[in-house]
């Protein structure tokens, strides 16, 4: 029974052995955590690195895009097996990008994009597609509106990968149609207060949505923050103006319910499941990876 039990102790020791021979370390450089999906994104890696056996090194750069270069250099400093990069904006990562690259340690790009010289610098980007998803908008409005409307647009934050290709995808369908137009457009850095202030500059210069037919928001939060300033000045959202935004968040659902918006294209923030199993094969066994994954998304209306 003694020989029994130390052989069974023996396997233990080693099984464990094992597992933390394979126990990878990922630095994680999050943009920030404006909105509501941003935090439930962030929280999901962080308790899916714990389902995968993953030791993450979570920063979360505040929305600056300094404070991810630090990151990623602190990263890198640090030895860790791969970085995760979720970018605050598209240029300015060439330099650190190939810093990494010398040092020998994988980048995967989630939910945004980089613009570099050499597509080299980075394994592969996980995440939806973002123009899809401003398509999405546009054809759902276009089949509402029956291809007559005139829109006020609240774009993301200036530069950053959301934002310019919500935007192109929105405006590729919207452009279909000659009565289809954005009259008004202004940046509320995807926040509910940065929303609430464009839609209520929105109201002033279009003597309180006279003539709109649409609201187009590039996420939800700034669509929360429109519906807001437009009940505080007397306006029905959802009825008087319809209201299309992206992220389909707890809020945002309420208020497809309450009849106070109309759509919402889903940005799924539960990925861990879709990230982690690539990096994880990618360190077990480097291959080519295509450029691009793309995570589904979907389209949901108060219908």
């Amino acid at each position: 029974m003694l020989k029994n039990a130390l052989a069974g102790a023996a396997f233990a020791v080693s099984a464990l052995v094992c597992s933390t021979a394979f126990a990878q370390t990922i630095g994680f450089s999050q943009v920030g955590s404006e909105g509501d999906w941003r935090p439930a994104f962030s929280a999901n890696m962080q308790e899916s690195a714990k389902d995968y056996g993953i030791d993450l090194k979570f920063a979360n750069a505040q929305g600056k895009q300094e404070e991810q270069l630090r990151a990623v250099r602190a990263f890198i400093a640090q030895g860790v097996d791969a970085i995760i990069i979720a970018p605050v904006v598209v240029t300015g990562w060439d330099q650190v990008l190939q810093e990494a690259k010398e040092a020998e340690i994988p980048i995967f790009l989630v939910d945004r994009d980089v613009e570099v010289k050499d597509p080299s610098l980075y394994v592969t980007r996980i995440s939806a597609d973002f123009n899809l998803e401003g398509k999405l908008a546009g054809a759902w409005l276009a089949a509402e509106s029956k291809g007559t409307c005139k829109i006020v647009e609240l774009q993301g934050t200036t530069g950053s990968a959301p934002a310019i290709e919500r935007k192109k995808g929105f405006e590729a369908v919207i452009g279909q149609f000659p009565a289809m137009e954005i009259v008004a457009t202004q940046s509320g850095d995807f926040t509910t207060e940065g929303g609430k202030k464009v839609m209520e500059a929105f109201i002033k210069s279009t003597n309180n949505l006279d003539g709109i037919c649409a609201s187009f928001a590039h996420n939800d939060n700034m669509q929360l923050g429109a519906i807001q300033a437009m009940k505080e000045a007397g306006l029905k959202p959802g009825k008087d103006v319809l209201m299309v935004s992206v992220d389909y968040v707890p809020a945002i659902v309420e208020a497809l319910k309450a009849g106070e918006a109309n759509a919402s294209v889903e940005l799924r923030s539960a990925v861990g499941k879709f990230i982690y199993p690539v990096i994880l094969d990618y360190l077990k066994s480097p291959q080519e990876l295509p450029k691009w994954i793309v995570i589904p998304s979907d389209l949901h209306t108060a219908n």
